[in-house]
């Protein structure tokens, strides 16, 4: 399990950094200066590690037996800038 774990916080890290960049990078270049390749560069490998985190998320929360909230707090971070770091502190490394 441990190495579930493991992977999840990698993935959530690099899930975390990736939203950001399409938030904080991607986005305003794509409207302030109408060029939207950047989103379409970061997107895809964003949407990539979003369904892996959901995934990941889902198989260790499944055996480490979270409860419904914490599952829904976890699950809740994907979509929220720095959630993915939150849950990372909070959840993550105290289940090493």
């Amino acid at each position: 399990m441990n190495s579930l774990l493991k992977i999840l916080r990698v993935i959530g890290f690099l899930e975390g950094i990736s939203y950001l960049l399409l938030l904080g990078v991607a986005v305003p270049i794509k409207y302030l200066l109408h060029d939207p390749q950047y989103v379409k560069l970061l997107g895809m490998p964003h949407g990539l590690l979003f369904v892996a985190y959901v995934v990941l998320a889902i198989l260790v929360g499944t055996e480490l037996k979270w409860n419904k909230k914490t599952l829904g707090f976890v699950l809740l971070a994907s979509i929220v800038p720095f959630g993915t770091f939150i849950a990372d502190k909070k959840y993550f490394k105290l289940a090493l």
